[in-house]
């Protein structure tokens, strides 16, 4: 494209002037303001042009392809300034004047955000392998060993086949299953945990206890230990892992036009590097410890399953390499610390704003368990309404409330809208879940509204779908379910909750953080009392 090919000679100008300048500094000052001069008006009539023929080709392709419908952007950056802080709600605002699937632009780069479950089920079931890839990724390029890992990877063999080592080697059943009891071990301590608390201080942090739970169980089944800040650098892994996640869903100017990418505007790229060499330590210190244990009746981990794979005959199918195994533990580790977390918070969130919920969930406890033990994962199954309190909570607050990017392998027309290659496709799980055409009282915390329904959230049911669907559905989301059911289950039976200083469930703040994963945007405090039978 024209624009392509204008934008990198200007650049090159640019950093010409910018050397010239630095020359008169030196040898003839006087020469600065006609050098300043000079550059402000190569600039001006550069941006002019970049101006005229993005609007020439825009214009050119609206006329001979059908575009969904979407609202007019500025030059060059598009519709980049009508996204804030929170885009899944900025998309949805836009969604209910432009439709369903709409378009926009950021940067050069065309975006089509998908906002119904109708429209969710055409680019994800029906057109699957078509938008089954992920768009280039300047944060994963940089963090995860140039998108080595399962969740930004391109589509084609290297990811299918990584998706088939996790499936099968990382998260099947069986090795769900072979760290119940390290779950049931760090659960109990948890609740001893709450207990202790709450007899000096009366008051609990919800939301850290809870974070920090999750990052427990998933580092004893990724690496095989407890984390420990002396491992990670001064910021902390939890804060990092965070950190990544925000900048990863961060609208970066260089992943809309590249061509701005050696400028770093936003001061992102220095950031990544920061972080990508924090991890990089890390996980080299994991995978050396791996390497020297000579212990072999301890519980295999994620790193040992991949390292075995090192040197190998299977290498061939799944291309193990070390790089490729830190960018899984990375994956790994995020997708199991932070969205559990998340995804409990809310929950309990929202069954400390409805008591009269809660009372329905602690009843079924009681008939289900008893007051005299505790809850087991074996006992969850039973748990019907405890499993529409998790659903509810998915369908107000999905994790991922954009889930990840598409990307478009080729053309492809799509409800009769053209739809190009290389467009990014985001679909706002949390405007479907929020669909008033599909859900009554969408608004609600209402778990009985799947009394007697068939929805469900594994992907079939494109009302719901915290977890996404097809080809790119959460390969975790198995582990991920019996983690927030059992926390959730546990904390319930075992305590009675309320908000402190007598505060109503109305007044508690419901403002979010955005990232790739969407925690509350303040902790959650909560007073426990003790309800089970000592």
């Amino acid at each position: 494209m024209i624009i392509e090919r204008l934008l990198p000679v200007l650049l090159v100008c640019l950093q010409a002037l910018n050397q010239y300048e630095l020359v008169c500094l030196q040898d003839q000052p006087h020469q600065i303001t006609t050098t300043m001069d000079m550059a402000g008006t190569l600039l001006a009539v550069a941006v002019a042009l970049v101006f005229f023929f993005q609007a020439l080709t825009w214009t050119r392709m609206a006329k001979s392809k059908r575009l969904p419908p979407g609202p007019k952007g500025l030059p060059i950056i598009g519709n980049l300034l009508m996204i804030g802080k929170n885009p899944h709600h900025d998309f949805q605002r836009l969604a209910q004047k432009y439709g369903p699937i709409m378009h926009l632009r950021f940067g050069l780069m065309p975006v089509i955000v998908v906002s119904s479950p109708e429209a969710a089920e055409l680019f994800l079931k029906t057109h699957d392998l078509v938008f089954a890839s992920r768009p280039p990724h300047d944060c994963s390029k940089h963090i995860s060993y140039n998108q080595q890992n399962l969740v930004f990877s391109p589509y084609g063999p290297y990811w299918r086949n990584m998706r088939k080592m996790c499936t099968l080697e990382l998260l099947s059943n069986h090795k769900i299953n072979s760290f119940r009891s390290m779950r049931m071990e760090e659960l109990h301590g948890c609740v001893q945990y709450i207990r202790d608390v709450a007899a000096t201080a009366g008051v609990v942090n919800l939301s850290s206890m809870v974070s920090s739970f999750s990052t427990e169980i998933s580092c004893r089944m990724i690496i095989g230990k407890k984390y420990d800040r002396g491992d990670f650098s001064e910021k902390g892994f939890e804060v990092m892992i965070r950190e990544a996640m925000q900048i990863a869903a961060t609208f970066n100017l260089a992943d809309y036009i590249p061509q701005i990418r050696a400028l770093d505007l936003q001061g992102l790229t220095k950031r990544m590097k920061i972080i990508a060499k924090d991890f990089d330590d890390f996980f080299e210190k994991i995978i050396n410890e791996h390497v020297r244990s000579k212990d072999e009746n301890r519980v295999k981990d994620f790193v040992d399953v991949m390292l075995g794979f090192m040197g190998t005959e299977e290498t061939n199918e799944y291309r193990v390499e070390r790089d490729t195994i830190k960018a899984i533990i990375l994956d790994m580790l995020a997708g199991s610390m932070d969205t559990s977390a998340v995804a409990i918070d809310w929950t309990l969130t929202e069954l400390i704003r409805h008591p009269q919920v809660m009372k329905k969930v602690q009843k079924e406890l009681e008939n289900v368990v008893g007051m005299e033990r505790m809850v087991k994962e074996s006992d969850l199954e039973k748990l019907e309404y405890l499993d529409m309190a998790v659903k509810e909570s998915f369908r107000l607050h999905p994790v991922g409330p954009l889930l990840t990017p598409h990307a478009a392998r080729e053309d492809c027309t799509v409800d009769g809208f053209h739809i190009p290659k290389n467009s990014r496709i985001f679909i706002n799980a949390w405007a479907i879940g929020r669909d008033e055409r599909v859900w009554t009282n969408a608004e609600r915390f209402y778990p009985e509204r799947f009394i007697g329904s068939d929805i469900d959230l594994r992907g079939c049911n494109f009302e719901l779908i915290p977890f996404g669907a097809g080809r790119r559905g959460c390969p975790g989301m198995q582990l991920g379910l019996a983690v927030v059911r059992l926390v959730v289950a546990q904390l319930v039976h075992c305590f009675n909750w309320k908000l402190p200083n007598d505060m109503l469930g109305s007044e508690l703040d419901m403002s979010e953080d955005f990232g790739l994963v969407c925690p509350r945007a303040n902790h959650l405090l909560a007073i426990p009392t003790w309800r089970l039978k000592d």
